[in-house]
Parts: structure tokens; C-alpha cells; sequence
């Protein structure tokens, strides 16, 4: 059970974070309480799914970067995220590009939550 509301509160910042629901600082204050190497994850992870041949790419990858720069904590959390075995471990076995946001969602919580 503490996994499915883990995987339900990622899925949904995720999401507000991809539809414009969560913007600016209140998506930075949101992140400041996740765990880095979600943060990280979870950026990577909407940077392939928006690549530049992706009709939504501009607003999703410019919400990213509109909390990033509007957020150092954000800017921080994406560094130690990405210094995390996590990183290396699912870039090593898996693409971005392979999961739906659910799948990627349940794969990451369990393995940070296992």
C-alpha cells in the first residue's frame, strides 16, 4: 500500500509538472521534498518523452526550464540526483522513451523505495 501512494504522488507531480498544473516556485517548493534522484528521473524522463520533433516539446521543456531557473534548490536536486547509483542503474538497462509515465513511475518508486 505505501508503494501504490508513493507511485500515485509521483504519477501526479509528474503529470502537473507535464500539463502546466504546477508551475514556478510552487513546483520548485514540491520538488524540494522529493527525493533527488526522482527529481532527476523525472526531468530526464520528460526530456525524451518531448524531444524537438514532439508537437507539445516547447511547453513541456519550457516549464522545465522556467522551474529550474526560477529555483536553485530544483538546480541542486537535479545534481545529487543525478550523481545517485539509481541513474547509472536504469540508464544502463533501460530508455526514457520505453515507459509509459505510469510504468516509469512505478519501476522508479519501487526500486528508491526498495
Amino acid at each position: 500500500m505505501a508503494f501504490e501512494r508513493e507511485q500515485e504522488e509521483a504519477l501526479n507531480l509528474l503529470r502537473d509538472i507535464e500539463s502546466g498544473k504546477l508551475r514556478g516556485s510552487e513546483a520548485g517548493y514540491r520538488l524540494d521534498d522529493t527525493d533527488p534522484a526522482l527529481v532527476y528521473l523525472l526531468f530526464t524522463w520528460l526530456r525524451h518523452r518531448y524531444g524537438r520533433d514532439h508537437p507539445a516539446a516547447a511547453g513541456v521543456i519550457g516549464r522545465l526550464v522556467e522551474i529550474t531557473n526560477g529555483r536553485n534548490s530544483v538546480k541542486a536536486s537535479m545534481r545529487e540526483g543525478k550523481a545517485d547509483p539509481i541513474i547509472a542503474w536504469f540508464e544502463e538497462e533501460y530508455e526514457y522513451r520505453s515507459f509509459s509515465d505510469r510504468e516509469f513511475i512505478a519501476l522508479i518508486v519501487e526500486k528508491l523505495e526498495g
